[in-house]
């Protein structure tokens, strides 16, 4: 597994009002939109392309094109959707799946409640969002969910991330395929309820309100 800190000072300083217990729902939404434009930047600096052949008002020349199959984004539900819109900006030809897994709280394991994926994900590259990488669970059962599907080149974009997370996922991927996991911070570590320190509080809360 290979992680990425982006490290830039608009990151830190969007990040920053991020966390800010006193931003508001609209405020936050609209943080986190550009935020990941920001980071999905780094995320596909590895995207598949081709050389192609066009002809501009001057002359003849070769620029590059996205290769076939097309990318696949898959937010992971409710939070992920938040950070739908500013990945596929980068990449609006890309393809979007949705998986849904939710923590219990008790066990802190990862419960599946939908998901919405191409049955054969061979020779796609995958990016998978997920505002917070707490335990990992989520995320790790998420990557399985590609896996199996025989995806062998899947990159996960999180805000924020513990280490606790971080290597949980490490030790569930091992050696299958190559994952990287893309975030604007690793954080302290995790609180006796699992949340990041300082982390962002409820992502989900924060974006749609408590439901």
């Amino acid at each position: 597994m290979r992680l990425l800190v982006a490290d830039h000072p608009l990151i830190a300083h969007k990040l920053t009002v991020l966390r800010d217990e006193r931003t508001d729902s609209v405020t936050f939404r609209n943080l986190v939109d550009e935020l990941v434009t920001l980071l999905a930047y780094e995320a596909t600096r590895d995207v598949r392309v081709e050389p192609h052949e066009i002809t501009t008002p001057v002359a003849p020349t070769v620029g590059s094109r996205l290769t076939a199959p097309r990318p696949l984004v898959v937010p992971i539900l409710r939070a992920g959707l938040g950070m739908l819109s500013g990945m596929t900006r980068l990449l609006p030809t890309a393809e979007v799946g949705f998986l849904g897994l939710q923590r219990d709280e008790q066990t802190l394991d990862a419960i599946t409640y939908a998901q919405r994926l191409p049955q054969d994900l061979t020779g796609r590259q995958c990016f998978v969002l997920d505002p917070m990488l707490a335990t990992g669970n989520t995320l790790a059962a998420s990557i399985d969910y590609l896996l199996d599907r025989r995806a062998r080149d899947v990159v996960c974009i999180c805000l924020v991330a513990a280490p606790e997370g971080l290597r949980t996922v490490e030790e569930a991927v091992g050696q299958r395929a190559e994952v990287t996991i893309v975030t604007a911070s690793v954080d302290d570590g995790l609180d006796d309820r699992a949340y990041i320190v300082p982390g962002l509080g409820d992502a989900g809360d924060r974006l749609y309100g408590v439901v």
